[in-house]
């Protein structure tokens, strides 16, 4: 759902059945063992594409983007070489948060179709040979489910231990911190049975109590029937936090600054997910990611090393973090995370690589720079990280394009609760609005939230009603429609990175070293797997900048580099992106 560690703000993962007509394969050219390292397995060698369903393609006009749409689409996805989608909560819901707050786990959302219309998207992916990874958001349900309306009913009534209540005779529990509510408290008082229930996110989103094992019964019978319609994996939303302390003992002041250590891993959690893979996942030949797993490489390693059965692969926010939150941010520090990260899962565990996804802005104005001279190569560059590091490499829908932040100028335009029940905070406390606006320019969900720009007609070829949320206004320049004809875009890039990658093993389990670490400039490592090796140059710098490998280039061949023309060598343009193979 996102990602809350570093700042109590902060918003910031085979086949579960095969068809007679066709057989999703495997990526061919990767050698049965890989060496040293993670055994081969086909969610390692995948190409995640994520798709916010509100957002991809409306298909019956009503301004929301539904599931016929995403069908209408294949053809597309399957052009850009990806081979599992992740799609973000379709279930029925209220949408307070945009489908992470479900009412019912085993219904489509209206807005979005008709469990027939699922069931056709299903077979269309996998015809194509696409996996379909779902979002399992069980941290908390709707306060509309019928769980919880049950529950709230009577403190006997047999659903009440499916949620955490606490009796107001024993007075108001410790302060617990709630990410989306308006006074950042997590207990809400509710007068029918005189008592408080908990919510981390917002208040129409009352955490499940894991604790209960009836409650993770029902849960497990929700993904089974998933399962057994023929998805192929679950992204676990915001797991780390099931698991409570039922006690609710007080926490020390100031500890919504670091709040995944109070919150997330509590020791009975990876009880809960070894009874889950053995009761279900292990069932299955799918794929598992955990969201936030941990707050440490330690912690992480938990959830994925294959010894205990738990999860496929951990989808860690450190990177995301530093880039965000930390004053000293520096491409060093960026490559000191990534390269502990990756030394620590070098021979056990697999993690998720990615810049971007619904909780974060758009990868090119975060990370790159989206001024109209760098959007491009800045686009490109960072497209090449993620399909050039080691782990399964997630792409969210747009990036492809090189889509930007659009950067609204009047609350009133933004839909998302948390970015609204923050402005109410800051102006209920006095704080600079303007300050708080010109922010969100930069961090807000919303930006990354807005439709898929598929040609330059009325509202970006998205809806033919009135979009949900506004269309970014640089849809006319860029779309894929003006993309598909121009062989050095940034979608045609998108293709050919996606195609090195699945066509060299060694991008997917060679080998990771770091070069030239201190240099604040440029990203530089290789990649290296039975005997063969590739060099990854990358200029994070709006200026030309130098980098000192080591190494001899001109025993090299470009494989791949976002410009026209020969490259410089290690004198790179501003975001340059280059890719040899060490010959």
């Amino acid at each position: 759902m996102r990602n809350t560690r570093t700042r109590p703000w902060a918003i910031i993962a085979c086949f579960a059945c095969l068809f007679t007509s066709c057989q999703i394969h495997q990526t061919t050219n990767i050698p049965e063992n890989p060496g040293p390292g993670p055994e081969r397995a086909w969610w390692k060698e995948a190409v995640v594409y994520q798709i916010y369903p509100r957002s991809f393609k409306d298909y019956d006009g009503d301004g929301v983007g539904d599931l016929k749409g995403i069908a209408s689409k294949l053809d597309y996805l399957k052009s850009l070489g990806i081979n599992t989608i992740w799609l973000n909560p379709i279930y029925e819901s209220p949408n307070f948060d945009n489908g992470y707050d479900v009412s019912d786990y085993f219904k489509i959302s209206p807005q979005y179709g008709s469990m027939e219309d699922f069931d056709s998207l299903l077979r269309g992916m996998h015809q194509r040979g696409i996996r379909l990874l779902m979002d399992i958001v069980v941290n908390h349900s709707s306060s509309s489910h019928n769980w919880f309306k049950q529950s709230q009913s009577s403190r006997t009534n047999p659903y009440r231990d499916y949620y955490h209540w606490w009796n107001a005779e024993r007075g108001k529990p410790a302060p617990r911190f709630s990410f989306f509510d308006v006074n950042n408290d997590a207990w809400k008082f509710d007068s029918l049975t005189n008592a408080y229930y908990l919510h981390y996110f917002a208040r129409q989103q009352p955490d499940l109590n894991w604790e209960n094992p009836k409650l993770r019964q029902e849960i497990y019978k929700m993904m089974r029937f998933w399962l057994d319609k023929g998805v192929d994996g679950f992204r676990m939303d915001a797991f780390q936090y099931v698991a409570k302390d039922t006690s609710f003992p007080a926490f020390p002041v100031g500890y919504e600054k670091d709040i995944s250590k109070y919150y997330g891993g509590a020791p009975q959690l990876h009880d809960y997910i070894q009874e889950m893979n053995r009761e279900v996942l292990s069932k299955y030949d799918i794929m598992t990611v955990a969201e936030g797993a941990g707050s440490s490489e330690a912690d992480a390693m938990k959830f994925v090393d294959p010894a205990r059965h738990e999860f496929s692969m951990a989808y860690h926010f450190e990177g995301i973090d530093y880039g965000n939150f930390d004053p000293n941010y520096s491409l060093v520090g960026l490559k000191k995370i990534y390269s502990s990260w990756d030394s620590s899962f070098e021979n056990k565990g697999w993690l998720a690589i990615f810049l971007a996804n619904h909780d974060q802005p758009r990868m090119v104005s975060h990370w790159g720079n989206d001024l109209p001279a760098f959007r491009e190569p800045s686009s490109k560059m960072l497209t090449t990280f993620i399909m050039t590091m080691r782990g399964t490499p997630y792409y969210y829908y747009g990036d492809e394009l090189g889509m930007v932040n659009i950067k609204f100028e009047d609350i009133a335009d933004y839909k998302d609760i948390s970015t609204i029940n923050r402005y109410l905070h800051a102006r209920e406390h006095g704080e600079d609005l303007a300050k708080f606006m010109e922010g969100q320019k930069r961090s807000a969900r919303d930006n990354g939230r807005t439709p898929f720009q598929w040609d330059s007609s009325a509202s970006a070829g998205f809806t033919k009603g009135k979009p949900w949320i506004r269309v970014n206004p640089n849809y006319k320049t860029v779309n894929a429609a003006v993309e598909e004809k121009d062989s050095n875009s940034v979608l045609n890039y998108f293709r050919r990175a996606v195609r090195l990658r699945k066509e060299n093993p060694l991008l997917v389990y060679g080998k990771y070293h770091l070069l030239d670490p201190d240099n604040p400039d440029v990203y530089a490592y290789t990649r290296e797997l039975d005997g063969k090796k590739m060099l990854i140059l990358l200029n994070f710098k709006s200026k030309t900048s130098q980098v000192h490998t080591g190494l001899d280039l001109r025993k090299a061949r470009l494989l791949l580099d976002n410009y026209t023309g020969q490259t410089a060598g290690e004198s790179l343009r501003p975001y340059e992106a280059a890719v040899y193979e060490m010959l």
